[in-house]
């Protein structure tokens, strides 16, 4: 066998270049990406402030005692210095295991499952089906549309308390029903009801988005794909079957992601109607809240430690609802 060689360098042809070391390739990057690397970096400033040290910290203050009692505080001129120690993963333990795991976590986990589940199924349906009539020509459409989104423009916190108002004993629905001598339940003291109205209000509160989103990916269906079917003699519910929710998948799958993580963490629904009136239709986010700043003393760490637990339930979640969608699709594309 042959082997040609370069006489100028006295190298084997075919023979790979040395990669370089770390170092020279960062430097090299730095050179010719420079300007790439100053637009980022207040960016990244931001987001290191912003998230990864409070998300640090936190996941540090999981491993302590911390709380109200034995953290560095200044009371008047004394500065008092912290006096917490680690414990290690007892505060995970405790919270999946101890014995109260059942009342403190799992029904909370439950709850907020079911949560999650209803308000976003509610979402999809209804906010499909809202698009699908907005999609049609109808005399008064973009009035129809700008008022269906109203309850997504009015601020959360207007919306909410204006359904606490409602809802109250004396409010405008139990008059209501009581003027029509049907039952008038306690919306805002009964478990069953605290959480019924808990999906209402964050179904209407949600429902806009879902339609806003969904009504986009209609439209940018093609229009000879219902044509073509329609020769084929396709009816309305097959052209739906067939060509709606294809075309709808991409943005579907996107929303719905988006839906079930903002529902998992919705703080403001539950907070603002209920406060800490209503322990049995707290779901995780704000249970983690009244935790840490709920009660005396202030448990930091047992609240960090439902933080980390949120951020790891929503990233294994995300990560095999991921997959799943790229393998539906690899199935669909086969």
């Amino acid at each position: 066998m042959t082997v040609a060689i370069d006489r100028a360098t006295g190298k084997r042809r075919g023979d790979r270049t040395p990669r370089p070391g770390l170092g020279r390739r960062l430097k090299d990057g730095y050179q010719k990406h420079w300007y790439a690397y100053a637009m980022i970096a207040p960016v990244v400033v931001v987001i290191g402030v912003l998230v990864l040290y409070p998300l640090g910290y936190g996941l540090y203050l999981t491993l302590t005692d911390a709380n109200s009692l034995n953290s560095a505080r200044t009371i008047g001129v004394n500065e008092i210095e912290a006096t917490y120690k680690f414990v290690g993963l007892d505060n995970y333990a405790d919270i999946l295991w101890g014995p109260t795991a059942y009342d403190r976590f799992w029904s909370h986990f439950i709850w907020t499952i079911v949560w999650t589940a209803v308000c976003v199924g509610l979402h999809f349906f209804i906010g499909l089906g809202l698009a699908l009539l907005l999609n049609q020509k109808l005399r008064g459409r973009t009035f129809y549309r700008l008022i269906l989104v109203l309850p997504w423009a009015v601020p959360t916190f207007v919306t909410v308390f204006g359904w606490r108002f409602m809802l109250a004993d004396q409010g405008i629905i139990n008059s209501a029903l009581d003027w029509l001598h049907l039952p008038t339940p306690a919306w805002l003291e009964d478990t069953f009801w605290q959480r019924f109205s808990a999906i209402m209000v964050n179904t209407w509160c949600g429902v806009p988005f879902m339609m806003v989103s969904l009504l986009g990916g209609l439209q940018s269906i093609d229009n000879s794909l219902y044509e073509a079917s329609e020769m084929d003699g396709a009816n309305a519910w097959q052209r739906f079957r067939y060509v709606t929710l294809p075309g709808l998948r991409s943005v579907s799958s996107t929303v719905v992601l988006l839906g079930i993580i903002w529902t998992f963490n919705q703080f403001a629904v539950i907070f603002l109607l209920f406060g800490n009136t209503a322990p049995d239709a707290q779901i995780l986010v704000t249970w983690a809240y009244q935790l840490g700043f709920g009660q005396q003393p202030r448990d930091f760490a047992q609240s960090a430690a439902y933080g980390i637990l949120l951020l790891a339930i929503l990233i294994v979640f995300t990560s095999f609802y991921r997959r799943w969608l790229n393998r539906n699709e690899q199935q669909l594309a086969n």
